[in-house]
């Protein structure tokens, strides 16, 4: 098996080859692609259809060409083991969090009133998501050919129903719905062999990341037995999140007197302009110069020039989910993310500022090898609290659930600025947690016996 070459001595070989590609490279630009949630009715039927995944379940780096690059993951609930047959002491080496799913611990995770699970899209959350699929290319024509022959997979195997889709796609803008570029951020992973966005980070070792690896704390992270099963594997949080686009132009609009105005707070409360450049190289205004050159719009720390949040707001959106050197209460390397948005739905088109009703927003997945301190630390203190930067009852102006009593504070001289009266801009419309196994362990799992 090819594993990467270490770029120190003492650094930590990952086998790049069986770790599943939907883990550890970003996804293309642009991208299409689609989800697709599967419920296993038997066993023997669940482990017919990994078989015949496994050939177009990719790993390692991408592609010399990304253009014709595409690829199938394959990640699996704890329901979805259980319904293959996996050991019951396999079954009970996993940690609590993925045990218990996502919807169990909705409130610890800020999904409450209107983003609770009993308001989810079905199936999240009903125990029926057994397998998750995805499939992202650049190219349509290489995306479809993946696809169909994922559905032949399936088609042809009485004992397993698709139950859910959702197709995903790049809008022509190359923005979010809340129309900001995404995606730019990639941490610099130990013994990848693949780059971070950001030259200042130092590597983060690998076992953060993928399970049979040191991490940060210099141990190996708990990992499920068989050691066949958990090795190279890591934890998946999928998540379907609403987006009110329409709410969030009113309040821009009513807290701003003209257009330069609105379009500043809402930079200072995502962190970056709508082209992706970064309030910390450029505070005054968006820069698509910058934002365009690779080298240079995601270098930048915050400490040295902004500790006390001038230029981008110690609470902004892009500054909580990885507040990287600043002075904050914790580690931040012990929570570090890989983040993979997609967006669903269409535009809502400029200058509307009521909702049309049609569906838009994005397909979150966060990856970890600990659900507990990374996924759901952040959503629960980083994301729903603002005591780590010093504002108790603060939340993210753009993720977080405020019910429309939120509050945010931005830094100016000679005084502060406090926003009042926020209401939500997202809702959660439902989420699991998966495992994603190496391509051994896939093997393993599809050569179950009952």
């Amino acid at each position: 098996m090819n594993t990467t070459p270490s770029s120190s001595a003492g650094t930590v070989r990952v086998e790049i080859d069986d770790v599943q590609s939907g883990a550890l490279r970003p996804r293309p630009v642009p991208y299409q692609g689609k989800y697709v949630f599967l419920r296993v009715d038997d066993p023997r039927a669940g482990r017919a259809v990994l078989r015949r995944l496994l050939p177009l379940t990719a790993a390692g780096l991408p592609e010399v060409d990304p253009g014709r690059d595409a690829w199938v993951a394959v990640a699996l609930t704890y329901q979805g083991l259980k319904a293959l047959g996996v050991p019951q002491d396999s079954l009970d080496s996993f940690p609590r969090a993925f045990r218990e799913g996502m919807a169990a611990r909705a409130e610890l995770i800020g999904d409450v009133g209107e983003s609770a699970p009993a308001h989810w899209e079905a199936p999240f959350g009903t125990g029926d998501v057994h397998i998750a699929l995805s499939a992202l290319s650049s190219d349509a024509a290489q995306l479809e050919r993946e696809l169909e022959q994922a559905r032949v997979a399936v088609q042809d195997t009485p004992g397993v129903q698709v139950i859910w889709q959702q197709d995903v796609h790049q809008h022509p803008t190359g923005r979010t719905t809340f129309g900001f570029r995404d995606g730019i951020s990639h941490p610099n992973i130990e013994g990848v062999g693949l780059p971070g966005s950001n030259p200042q980070e130092p590597p983060i070792k690998a076992g953060e990341f993928i399970l049979g690896y040191p991490d940060e704390t210099g141990n190996l992270p708990p990992m499920p037995s068989p050691d066949a099963l958990g090795r190279n594997g890591t934890y998946v949080a999928v998540r379907k999140i609403r987006t009110d686009v329409a709410a969030w132009r009113r309040y821009l609009r009513a807290n701003s007197a003209g257009a330069e105005e609105e379009a500043l707070l809402a930079a200072k409360m995502v962190g970056r302009w709508p082209s992706g450049a970064p309030l910390e190289l450029s505070p005054e205004h968006d820069d698509p110069e910058l934002a365009a050159d690779p080298h240079r719009v995601n270098n930048f720390l915050y400490r040295e020039n902004d500790d006390r949040g001038f230029r981008c707001p110690a609470g902004a959106h892009i500054r909580r989910t990885n507040p990287r050197d600043s002075t904050i209460i914790g580690d931040a390397r012990m929570h570090r993310l890989i983040r993979r948005g997609t967006t669903y739905g269409p535009p809502l088109p400029e200058g509307v500022l009521e909702d049309d009703g049609a569906d838009r927003g994005l397909v979150g997945v966060f990856i970890g090898a600990h659900l507990e301190r990374q996924f759901e630390f952040i959503k629960a203190e980083w994301v729903n609290d603002g005591n780590f930067i010093g504002y108790p009852g603060e939340k993210d102006p753009v993720a977080g659930h405020h019910g429309g009593d939120g509050t945010v504070t931005i830094p100016e001289k000679p005084v502060r600025r406090r926003l009042r009266n926020l209401p939500s801009f997202v809702v959660t419309r439902g989420g699991e947690y998966c495992f994603l196994p190496g391509l051994r362990a896939l093997r393993w799992l599809a050569e179950l016996e009952d």
